[in-house]
């Protein structure tokens, strides 16, 4: 099974992943030409139990060899108009060649996770995908646009408080 690692709890030194890996794997998810200054500070000073934090997913090989197969992030905003909502669970990506699996739904419960252990009741996102955050118990909480594009986007929400085991 694959493991989630915030970015700056990597299995070093058994794993042959580093910080600076995490950092551009993300980027190139992410990022663009003239941005990879803004991901590498965001990144190198995000945290491990406030915001932001940022998180890969390794595939289940022997240490030596893993590679990066996905990521995701909790952050305060994520260039969003409703910026009274936070945190927000961002940059979700599966790779390709292990899509299928629900990792994806693994990533966003870490950030899920994450953001009830830093005292936040609810997690966002958003996206223009319909039905698949549905699945795993996000709700459509309203619409709002992002900087680029005049489109809105649907905003989704979902509790990060645990469900009663009594």
């Amino acid at each position: 099974m694959p493991t989630i690692y915030n970015v700056h709890d990597l299995p070093a030194p058994s794993s042959n992943i580093t910080l600076d890996d995490a950092i551009n794997y993300i980027h190139t998810k992410w990022g663009g030409e003239s941005n990879f200054n803004f991901y590498q500070n965001a990144i190198r000073h995000s945290s491990t139990t406030a915001l932001p934090q940022f998180f890969i997913m390794l595939d289940d090989a022997p240490p030596s060899n893993q590679t990066i197969i996905g990521c995701s992030a909790l952050l305060t905003n994520d260039l969003i108009s409703r910026q009274d909502l936070y945190p927000w669970m961002a940059c979700l990506f599966i790779e390709e060649s292990h899509r299928g699996r629900a990792l994806g739904n693994l990533l966003s419960e870490r950030a899920v996770t994450a953001a009830h252990a830093a005292g936040y009741p609810n997690i966002y996102l958003y996206t223009d995908h319909v039905g698949l955050y549905e699945k795993y118990g996000w709700t459509h909480h309203t619409d709002a646009y992002n900087p680029f594009e005049a489109t809105p986007y649907r905003v989704y929400t979902k509790s990060t408080v645990p469900p009663s085991t009594t």
